[in-house]
C-alpha cells in the first residue's frame, strides 16, 4: 500500500482547492490530465489511496473518502457530484440576483427624489414650432437681457418685416444699455433695406460686422439663454438654456467677429478691398470644392445670377473653357494663396 500522506499528482487546474467550489476552486473547460488519470484509475481499482488524488477532483466531488477504508477515496458518478459541486454556485447567483433587486429598488428611490427636485427646472433644450411662440420666446430673451446680445445671420439682405420688428426690439435694448453685436454676411453691404437697418441701429450704438459667410443663424443673450434653428425649416427653434452650450456658442461668436470686418454706413465704399478679397476667396474655393452655383448662391447670399457673372469673369481671366477646367485653374494659379 502507497503512504496515504504522500503528495498529490501535480494538477495543471489553477485555483485547485479540496476546499471545494464555494471556496474559490475555478475549474478549467477541459479538465487536467492528473485528473483524468486519477478518476480513470479510481474507476477501474475502485478506490485510490488519498495521496493519489488529484486536488481538483476533490473539489468537484468527483473523489469522496471511504468510510469504510480510511486513507483511501472512492469515485462518485459525476451527476451525483454535480449536486455538491453546483449547489454554491446556484447559491451565489441567486445571492448576486437578490442583491440586484435590492438595488434596484434603493436606487428606484433616489431617482424618484432627484426626478421631484428638479421638476421644476426649464429643460436645458426646448423645440419651439411656430413663428407666435418663437417671437414670444425671444421677446422673453430681451426682456430678460442684462448685458449684451449677440446674433450672426447667415444669406443676404434681410426682408424688410423682420427687420422693422428687429429694429423697434434693438433700439429698446440699445436704449436700455444692452450691448448689441451682429455679424452678417458681406453681400449685405448691397442691400439698401438691410443697409438702412444697420445705419439705424450703429447710430444707437450697435457694433455690426461682415464675413464671407455665416455658419447658421445663433442668438445668444448674455451667457444664459441662446436660440439656434431647430432645422433647415424657419418656423422651428431650439431655444438652449444650458449654460455650456450657450457659452460655447458665445464663444464661436467671438472668433467669428475677431476676423470679420467692421460695417459703418457712415463711411464710404462699404466694399472695401477685403471685403471684395473674402467673398472672391469663398467663391473660387467653392468652385474648386466643385459646389455648382446655385450651392454657392446659397451659401455666401449672392444671387445666382452674381455667381455666374463672377465665375464668367474669373473663366476669361484664367482661360478656362469648361467648370472642371476653372476648378483645376483656380487651385493651381495661386488665387488661393495667402
Amino acid at each position: 500500500m502507497k503512504d496515504d500522506h504522500s503528495s498529490p499528482p501535480a494538477c495543471d487546474c489553477r485555483e485547485s482547492s479540496p476546499g471545494g467550489v464555494a471556496r474559490g476552486f475555478r475549474p478549467p473547460e477541459q479538465p487536467c490530465e492528473a485528473a483524468l488519470a486519477s478518476y480513470r484509475r479510481a474507476l477501474v481499482a475502485g478506490s485510490l489511496p488519498q495521496g493519489e488524488v488529484a486536488g481538483c477532483l476533490r473539489a468537484l466531488h468527483l473523489m469522496v473518502t471511504d468510510r469504510e477504508s480510511p486513507g483511501f477515496m472512492i469515485p462518485v458518478p459525476p451527476e451525483t457530484a454535480s449536486y455538491s459541486a453546483l449547489a454554491p454556485l446556484q447559491e451565489a447567483v441567486l445571492e448576486r440576483r437578490r442583491d440586484l433587486r435590492s438595488t434596484r429598488a434603493t436606487l428606484s428611490v433616489f431617482e424618484a427624489l432627484y426626478a421631484d427636485v428638479h421638476r421644476s427646472e426649464q429643460p436645458a433644450l426646448t423645440r419651439l414650432s411656430g413663428e407666435p411662440v418663437i417671437s414670444k420666446a425671444l421677446d422673453a430673451g430681451v426682456a430678460g437681457c442684462r448685458e449684451q446680445v449677440r446674433t450672426a445671420h447667415p444669406g443676404g439682405g434681410r426682408p424688410a418685416h423682420v427687420l422693422e420688428e428687429a429694429l423697434i426690439r434693438d433700439l429698446g435694448n440699445l436704449r436700455r444699455g444692452i450691448r448689441q453685436r451682429t455679424i452678417y454676411q458681406h453681400t449685405v453691404r448691397s442691400d439698401r433695406t438691410t443697409l438702412a437697418y444697420i445705419e439705424q441701429v450703429t447710430a444707437a450704438g450697435a457694433e455690426i460686422r461682415t464675413l464671407a459667410e455665416v455658419a447658421d443663424r445663433v442668438i445668444v443673450f448674455d451667457l444664459d439663454l441662446a436660440f439656434v434653428p431647430f432645422s433647415d425649416d424657419a418656423h422651428e427653434a431650439l431655444r438652449i438654456q444650458n449654460p455650456s452650450l450657450v457659452r460655447f456658442l458665445a464663444r464661436s461668436f467671438d472668433e467669428a467677429w475677431a476676423r470679420a470686418v467692421p460695417v459703418r454706413p457712415e463711411r464710404a465704399p462699404l466694399r472695401t478691398p477685403v471685403v471684395t478679397s473674402d467673398l472672391q476667396r469663398a467663391i473660387l474655393q467653392a468652385v474648386v470644392n466643385g459646389e455648382t452655383d446655385a450651392s454657392i448662391a446659397r451659401r455666401i447670399g449672392m444671387s445666382r445670377r452674381s455667381v455666374a457673372e463672377h465665375m464668367r469673369k474669373v473663366s476669361e481671366q484664367l482661360g478656362s473653357t469648361s467648370r472642371a477646367q476653372l476648378g483645376y485653374l483656380v487651385a493651381t494659379s495661386g488665387l488661393l494663396d495667402g
